[in-house]
């Protein structure tokens, strides 16, 4: 029972590491995360190469990436499980092992069946590895320097995905696909090698049996939701045997069951995903602020705003890769420097201006027309990532230290999967609404449903910002330490 070996486990960590030693140690797994994010986007600007190198549909390859989602949704429900069970050495090593050889498996591919189970085995590498990093920084980094820690996070989380596709552009240029690969897998390896030398942080794992009913509720509900989700998102519906709706509902109902089950086994500590987080109100107000943020994040900035720049401003895929660069490096840099700001304020007075930014931004992006300057499209995109570099850090610092200490690695897996959940969603409601708002018979999104697509966005934006209302001011709602190791 996690209860009496609390305080057991903090003193651990405090004995195993010193501020140098913590600060090597989630260096390491920052740049383990950096490498494998990246590859989550890096391949999306090579799959018109790759439907003519492997002689497939436009719909067959998109699973490329859909898959690697997918994958990602169905594995990090049980990483909380994981991170209670293994040490995070063991977690660690397995996850980069997972990833370097699904790289290696994806170069090697002689064809699409092959590449995809090489990017299958790299999302279950890849979806290891966050849970395990914002655990080991709640572990690691006492609280009043968490903040700047988490900012280090938000770079990983948000500047990799934002500069795949200007890399993948750049070495798709110049090399072949498989390069993207070739690139990625020495950086792989060479993390894993110093995981295996340096990386030496014992947990302290209980037995805790695996409930073999809730992994299988768990993929079916999660990967149900997501697939019908990817399903609306491709926007045609024809090609699927199914509707999209069908997957949708049957992975709801599967959901609705996993967590009846899940409040069920918890009693008994022996939940695959603990739920006990949801009853911290300050984690249920930034878990709802994420997810609208991951929502316009990936539905808007990685999606949308690419289809604009392309469809309605006719720029090459090099020049759209580069337009949404600035936006992404602005994101990154914010991260420290606002998490240094949580630790000092807190949450409130950083999310709701950047909320409000966010909703400025969105709102702007439905004025603008085929006539909009490039100059002003890049302006506004950097507005929107400066609002967002506002809330991630603090959202993501907030929601995890109100937790007592045994539910960080299940409260970490349900920011995780809802991060995924509600990139897939935003993706899915956009492309649909954009596609509806176009023309009859425009081969794509025109300029019209774009438009009404951002407009839908812009409503999101005042969502989050009457939720940002509800953060609360610092202090409020932290675990104390008579009561963090007492979760029942």
């Amino acid at each position: 029972m996690p209860g009496p070996a609390t305080a057991t486990e903090t003193t651990a960590a405090e004995r195993d590491t010193t501020p140098a030693r913590a600060g090597l140690l989630i260096g390491v797994m920052v740049i383990a995360a950096f490498v494998m994010i990246l590859n989550e986007t890096i391949l999306s600007v090579a799959l018109r190469d790759l439907t003519v190198d492997l002689s497939v549909s436009t719909t067959t390859v998109q699973w490329l990436t859909s898959g690697f989602l997918l994958t990602m949704a169905v594995v990090i429900p049980t990483t909380g499980f994981l991170l209670e069970r293994f040490t995070p050495r063991q977690v660690l090593l397995a996850s980069l092992t997972l990833f370097s050889s699904g790289t290696l498996l994806s170069g090697l591919a002689p064809g699409f069946e092959v590449l995809l189970a090489g990017r299958v085995v790299q999302a279950c590498g890849t979806a290891m590895m966050l849970p395990l990093l914002m655990t080991s920084v709640m572990r690691l980094v006492p609280p009043e320097r968490r903040g700047a820690t988490m900012g280090t996070i938000t770079i990983v989380i948000a500047v990799a995905p934002a500069i795949g596709p200007t890399v993948g552009g750049a070495v798709l240029s110049s090399l072949g696909w498989r390069w993207m690969f070739w690139i990625v897998l020495p950086l792989a390896l060479a993390a894993l090698a110093v995981g295996v030398v340096w990386f030496r942080l014992d947990g302290h794992p209980r037995k805790v049996p695996l409930d073999v009913a809730s992994v299988l509720l768990s993929a079916v509900g999660f990967g149900g939701v997501l697939y019908g989700l990817a399903s609306f998102g491709e926007g045609s519906g024809e090609s699927h045997p199914v509707p999209p709706w069908v997957p949708v509902a049957v992975g709801a109902v599967a959901l609705v069951v996993f967590t009846w089950r899940q409040t069920r086994l918890q009693r008994e500590d022996r939940a695959l995903l603990d739920l006990r987080p949801f009853t911290h109100r300050s984690f249920v107000v930034a878990l709802t602020l994420t997810a609208l943020l991951f929502v316009c994040l990936i539905g808007v900035a990685s999606i949308m705003l690419p289809l604009y720049l392309q469809t309605v401003l006719r720029t090459s895929t090099f020049v759209s890769g580069l337009a949404v660069l600035p936006g992404g490096l602005v994101l990154g840099l914010l991260g420290r420097p606002v998490g240094a700001l949580f630790d000092r304020f807190g949450a409130r007075p950083l999310v709701i201006p950047g909320a409000a930014a966010m909703a400025t931004s969105l709102w702007l992006f439905a004025t603008m027309g085929p006539e909009t300057p490039l100059p002003v499209v890049i302006a506004i995109n950097v507005l929107l990532m400066a609002g967002l570099g506002f809330m991630m850090t603090p959202l993501m610092a907030e929601s995890l230290g109100v937790l007592p200490e045994h539910l960080h690695s299940h409260g970490s897996a349900i920011l995780a999967t809802l991060q995924q959940v509600a990139g897939a969603f935003g993706t899915a409601v956009f492309v649909s609404v954009a596609t509806l708002g176009s023309a009859a018979g425009a081969t794509g999104p025109d300029a019209a449903g774009l438009r009404t697509a951002f407009i839908v966005a812009g409503v999101v934006g005042v969502a989050a910002l009457i939720t940002s209302l509800f953060v609360r001011r610092q202090a409020a709602d932290r675990p104390s330490v008579a009561t963090a190791g007492h979760g029942h």
